[in-house]
C-alpha cells in the first residue's frame, strides 16, 4: 500500500472530498443539498418538474424530487440516435427514523421514538454521539432543511453487571431497547419539538410534519497506518453519489446524453415515488426524449436500446478475519478498484454484455476490476439495478467500491478507490 509520502496528492484529495461530501448529508434530503450545491457550483441549472422544460445540445441541469435528484448533461445527437449513459447510485442508508408521536418518558428520562430504517448493524448504534437530520414541513406548505447542533440523543449500552448472559450474544428489542434518550424528564424542558422549531427558525406550531434520521455526530476522518483509509458514516451509498457526481461533472461533453441518478429509499426496497420502483427516472427520461426527439413516435424504445446503466452501490471487501464468509474465489480488496458484481438469480442485474462493456472502459481509463459474488450458501442484496433495468430495459451493470462494515454506523472504505470509482465512471460518461 502506498506511504503518505508516495501517494499521489490528487487521490488523497478525492478521499478528503468524499469525507466532507458525507460529512455535509446526514440524511437524504442533505444528500441532495450537497449534491445541487456543488452541480450549481459547476454550471448545471435546476429545473423543476412542473415547469415546461427547454433544453438544447450541452446543456447542464438537475431536478431533485424530495430525497432524490436527477443531473443530466444533454448530448449533441438526438436520444434516438446515440442514446443515453447513466449512473445510478442511493441517497439513503440503514438509519433510524423518528417516529410522528416521539416525546417519550419514562424512568425518570425523556427520549425519542424512533424505528429502524433498512437493514443495520442496530449495536454499532450503541454508545456513539447521535443527533437528528432530514427536513420538517412548516405551515404555508414550505419545507426546511434541519440539523440539530450538538449530540443531543445516545443509546447507552446496558452494563454488564445487569446483563451478563450479553457474553453469549446480543440481542436487541429494537421497539424497547433502541430507544435514544433525549434528556432528564423535569417536566419543564424542551423537547425534541421545540429544537426542531428552534432549528427551522420558527415558532413550535409552524412545524407540521417532518422526515428525520439519526446520525452519528463523529466527522468522516482518514484511517489506518497511511491514512489512505476512509471512515465514516453513510458511505453505502453517499459514497458512490460522489463518485458519480464527480465523474459526470468532469466528463466531456459528447453526442449521448449523460445522466446521473441519486434515489432515495433503496435501504426499504425503493417503493416510492422518489425511488427505483418510482417513476421519477421514467418521468425525466421521456421529458428528454420527448423535447430532443420531438416528433419520432419510436425515439423512446431507439433511445433506451443504445443506452447503458451503471448502478454503483458499495461492494463487500473481502473480511481481514472473517474471509470464509467470502466466495473462495471472489475476494474483493480496499484499494483495488470497482467491483463487477454478479449473481445467478438477478439480485445485480449485471450479464456477460453489461460487464464486458464496463471492464472495457476501465482498462481505457487504466482502471484496475475486481469481481464479487455472494457464496451460494448465503443470500445475496441488491441494488437498485434490477428495478431500473425492470422498467426502463436498460441493460445495466452492478459495481461497486469495496468497503467494510457495510451498513454499520461507521464504515470503513479506501481513498485510493474513489479516483479509480471516479474514473471507471467517466469513462462510461465519455463512452
Amino acid at each position: 500500500m502506498p506511504t503518505p509520502e508516495t501517494t499521489p496528492t490528487d487521490e488523497l484529495a478525492l478521499g478528503d472530498d468524499l469525507r466532507g461530501f458525507v460529512d455535509a448529508s446526514p440524511s437524504p434530503f442533505h444528500a441532495v443539498a450537497e449534491l445541487a450545491r456543488r452541480l450549481r457550483a459547476a454550471g448545471f441549472t435546476e429545473l423543476a418538474e412542473p415547469d415546461p422544460w427547454s433544453l438544447v445540445p450541452g446543456g447542464a441541469h438537475f431536478v431533485v424530487r424530495h430525497g432524490s435528484l436527477i443531473a443530466f448533461r444533454v448530448g449533441s445527437a438526438p436520444l434516438a440516435d446515440a442514446g443515453m449513459r447513466l449512473v445510478g447510485a442511493h441517497t439513503d442508508s440503514p438509519t433510524f427514523k423518528v417516529r410522528p408521536h416521539s416525546d417519550v418518558r419514562q424512568a425518570g428520562y425523556r427520549l425519542v421514538g424512533v424505528e429502524p430504517y433498512g437493514g443495520g448493524l442496530w449495536h454499532t448504534w450503541l454508545d456513539r454521539e447521535l443527533t437528528v437530520a432530514g427536513r420538517v414541513a412548516l405551515r404555508g406548505g414550505s419545507v426546511a432543511l434541519v440539523r440539530l447542533p450538538g449530540a443531543p440523543l445516545r443509546l447507552p449500552s446496558l452494563a454488564i453487571h445487569l446483563d451478563r448472559g450479553v457474553r453469549d450474544g446480543l440481542k436487541l428489542d429494537p421497539q424497547r431497547e433502541l430507544v435514544p434518550v433525549w434528556s432528564g424528564d423535569l417536566g419543564s424542558e424542551p423537547g425534541l419539538a421545540e429544537a426542531l422549531a428552534d432549528a427551522a427558525g420558527v415558532a413550535a406550531g409552524e412545524v407540521v410534519g417532518h422526515d428525520l434520521v439519526l446520525a452519528d455526530t463523529q466527522p468522516a476522518a482518514p484511517a489506518g497506518a497511511d491514512g489512505t483509509w476512509v471512515a465514516a458514516p453513510r458511505l453505502d451509498d453517499q459514497a458512490c453519489c460522489h463518485s458519480g457526481l464527480t465523474a459526470l461533472i468532469g466528463a466531456p461533453a459528447g453526442p449521448r446524453t449523460q445522466v446521473l441518478v441519486c434515489n432515495d429509499h433503496e435501504e426499504v426496497g425503493s417503493g416510492s415515488m422518489s425511488g427505483a420502483r418510482g417513476s421519477f427516472l421514467t418521468d425525466v427520461v421521456r421529458r428528454l426524449v420527448a423535447i430532443t426527439d420531438a416528433g419520432d413516435p419510436q425515439a423512446l424504445p431507439r433511445a433506451l436500446a443504445q443506452s447503458r446503466l451503471v448502478s454503483a452501490d458499495m461492494a463487500h471487501a473481502v473480511h481481514p478475519t472473517r474471509y470464509d464468509r467470502h466466495e473462495p474465489a471472489h475476494q474483493p480488496r480496499l484499494g483495488g478498484g470497482p467491483v463487477l458484481k454478479v449473481n445467478a438469480n438477478q439480485a445485480y442485474a449485471t450479464d456477460a454484455a453489461s460487464s464486458g462493456w464496463f471492464a472495457e472502459r476501465c482498462g481505457e481509463a487504466g482502471v484496475p476490476v475486481q469481481w464479487f459474488v455472494t457464496r451460494a450458501d448465503l443470500p445475496s442484496g441488491s441494488t437498485i439495478g434490477p428495478l431500473t433495468a425492470t422498467r426502463l430495459g436498460i441493460p445495466t451493470v452492478d459495481v461497486g467500491a469495496p468497503m467494510l462494515a457495510m451498513h454499520s454506523c461507521r464504515e470503513l472504505a479506501s481513498a485510493l478507490d474513489v479516483p479509480l470509482m471516479v474514473g471507471a465512471l467517466t469513462a462510461c460518461f465519455a463512452d
